[in-house]
C-alpha cells in the first residue's frame, strides 16, 4: 500500500513539473499583469483624453428671405411676332440703345441671329486682316498685349460683366490670330472673308424689317421679364413696408406676350426682409455683407432701417447696396444670408470649457502699472507633458458645440496654437502639478 502511495506522489510531482503546466501557469501569470496594466493605464488615461487646439474660420450671419427693392419701369409693346433681344439681362442701357426687336416669325428672327453673328466675324477678320495692323505689330509687342487682354478677360468674368467679356474676348482673338500670321503660322484669312460676305448677300435677300423696335429713353439697366411688383416695391416704401407685406411676396415672373422686361433705375437698391433682432446684433449704420442662394459672391452692404411693431423678434431690415450684376435681377425674393462677420481663432470644444480662480497682469487704470489681479474666469485645462495648465479663453464666437477663442501670442496666460485641450476628468487641484502615474 505504501508503495502505491508513492508511485501517486511521484507521478503528481512529475506532471507539476512538466513543460506544459509550466507554461500554463506563466501564461496566466501573464494575463493577469497586463489585466492589471491595462486597467491601471485606462483609470490614469481617463485624465488624459485631449484634443488639439488649431485654427478655425466661422460666419456670424443669419438666414432671412430676401426682397428686392428697386425702382423699375416696364417697357410693352404691342405683342405681335417674336422679340429677338440686343442686350441681355443686367446689361447697361444708354439714352437710344435697341433694347429688343420684333419679327413676323421664329425663322426670321433666326435668320436675324444668324446674320448678326457673321457680321460680327467679319468685323473681327478685317481688324486681322488690316495691312496697317500686320506690317506695325511685332511678336513680343502682340505676345504682351495678349497677356493683358488675358487678364482682363478673367477680371470681367469676376466682375461678371458680360458685355465686357464679350468685347474683351473678340480683342483676344484679333492678338492671336494677328500673332500667327505676322510669325507665319498661318498666310491670312482673305477667303474665310469671302466667304462670309456672300453668305450675308444671300441672308440679306431673305430677310425682313423687324415689325416693332423698343429702345431705350435713357439711361438704366434691363431686364427681361416683369414680377408685377414694380409698382407696388419700389424705394418709396422703404420707410412703410412691413413685416407682413414682405411676407407675402412671391418669386414670380408675369406671362404677358405685350411684355418686354423692365429698365431698372441707378445701380444701388435695397434688400428688405424679416429678421430676428431681439438680441440687438445688428444695428442701423452697420456695414454688412449679403450672400444670395442664387449667387456664389458675396455684396458688400449697410443697413439703413431696423424697425418692429413692438416684437423684435420679427423686425423689418432695410438693407442698401451698390453692387450690381446679372445675378442680383434674376429674382424679386430668395432666400439670402446676412453676414456680420468672418472669425478666425482656436477652436475649443463647449465641453472641455472650464472655470478657475486665475492671477494674470492688468493696467491699473489710475497708475498705468501692470498690477495682479485674481478672478474666476472661463478656460481650459492644457496638458503640457505630464503637467496640467489652466489657459485662459478670448471668445470671439460662439458656435453651437464649440467657441473660437483669440490667439495672443504674446502672453502665455492664454490658450496657443497647438496646445493639448484636455477634454475630461480634470481635477483643479491638478493644475500646476505634475500628474502622479
Amino acid at each position: 500500500m505504501r508503495k502505491s502511495n508513492n508511485d501517486a506522489a511521484a507521478k503528481k510531482n512529475r506532471s507539476d513539473s512538466s513543460p506544459f503546466v509550466k507554461l500554463l501557469r506563466n501564461l496566466a501569470i501573464f494575463l493577469s499583469i497586463a489585466v492589471f496594466v491595462s486597467v491601471f493605464s485606462n483609470m490614469r488615461n481617463k485624465v488624459r483624453v485631449t484634443t488639439v487646439a488649431l485654427m478655425d474660420d466661422a460666419v456670424a450671419y443669419k438666414e432671412f428671405k430676401a426682397v428686392f427693392i428697386r425702382d423699375e419701369e416696364v417697357k410693352t409693346y404691342d405683342g405681335e411676332g417674336v422679340l429677338s433681344y440686343n442686350v441681355p439681362d443686367g446689361g447697361k442701357l444708354g439714352n437710344g440703345t435697341i433694347i429688343a426687336m420684333a419679327y413676323p416669325t421664329d425663322e426670321q428672327l433666326s435668320l436675324n441671329s444668324e446674320r448678326e453673328r457673321l457680321r460680327r466675324q467679319l468685323s473681327i477678320l478685317k481688324k486681322i486682316q488690316n495691312p496697317g495692323t500686320r506690317e506695325s505689330a511685332q511678336p513680343a509687342g502682340v505676345s504682351a498685349n495678349i497677356s493683358e487682354s488675358y487678364r482682363k478677360l478673367l477680371y470681367d468674368r469676376d466682375k461678371k460683366d458680360y458685355t465686357a467679356i464679350a468685347d474683351e474676348m473678340d480683342d483676344l482673338l484679333v492678338l492671336m490670330s494677328t500673332y500667327q500670321i505676322i510669325t507665319h503660322e498661318t498666310e491670312g484669312f482673305s477667303q474665310q472673308i469671302t466667304d462670309i460676305g456672300n453668305k450675308l448677300i444671300e441672308l440679306q435677300t431673305n430677310s425682313v424689317q423687324p415689325t416693332s423696335v423698343i429702345i431705350a429713353d435713357r439711361p438704366a439697366y434691363f431686364v427681361s421679364y416683369s414680377d408685377g411688383y414694380e409698382e407696388a416695391l419700389s424705394s418709396a416704401v422703404l420707410g412703410t413696408v412691413t413685416a407682413e407685406q414682405l411676407n407675402s411676396v412671391e418669386d414670380r415672373k408675369l406671362h404677358d406676350k405685350t411684355i418686354v422686361g423692365k429698365m431698372i433705375n441707378g445701380y444701388s437698391w435695397h434688400v428688405a426682409g424679416v429678421l430676428d433682432n431681439s438680441r440687438h446684433e445688428f444695428a442701423v449704420g452697420e456695414p454688412v455683407m449679403l450672400r444670395f442662394e442664387s449667387s456664389a459672391d458675396t455684396y458688400n452692404a449697410v443697413i439703413t432701417d431696423i424697425r418692429d411693431s413692438g416684437d423684435p423678434s420679427e423686425s423689418v431690415f432695410i438693407i442698401e447696396c451698390s453692387e450690381f450684376n446679372s445675378d442680383l435681377v434674376q429674382h424679386r425674393a430668395e432666400s439670402a444670408e446676412l453676414i456680420k462677420d468672418n472669425y478666425r481663432g482656436l477652436r475649443v470644444p463647449r465641453d472641455a470649457i472650464r472655470f478657475a480662480d486665475k492671477t494674470i497682469s492688468v493696467t491699473d487704470p489710475e497708475t498705468g502699472e501692470k498690477v495682479p489681479e485674481t478672478a474666476n474666469r472661463k478656460g481650459v485645462y492644457t496638458l503640457k507633458g505630464d503637467k496640467i495648465e489652466f489657459k485662459l479663453l478670448d471668445v470671439i464666437y460662439e458656435g453651437t458645440d464649440y467657441v473660437l477663442s483669440g490667439v495672443h501670442e504674446d502672453s502665455n496666460d492664454y490658450l496657443a496654437l497647438y496646445d493639448d485641450i484636455l477634454m475630461e476628468g480634470v481635477d483643479p487641484d491638478y493644475a500646476g502639478k505634475e500628474l502622479q502615474p
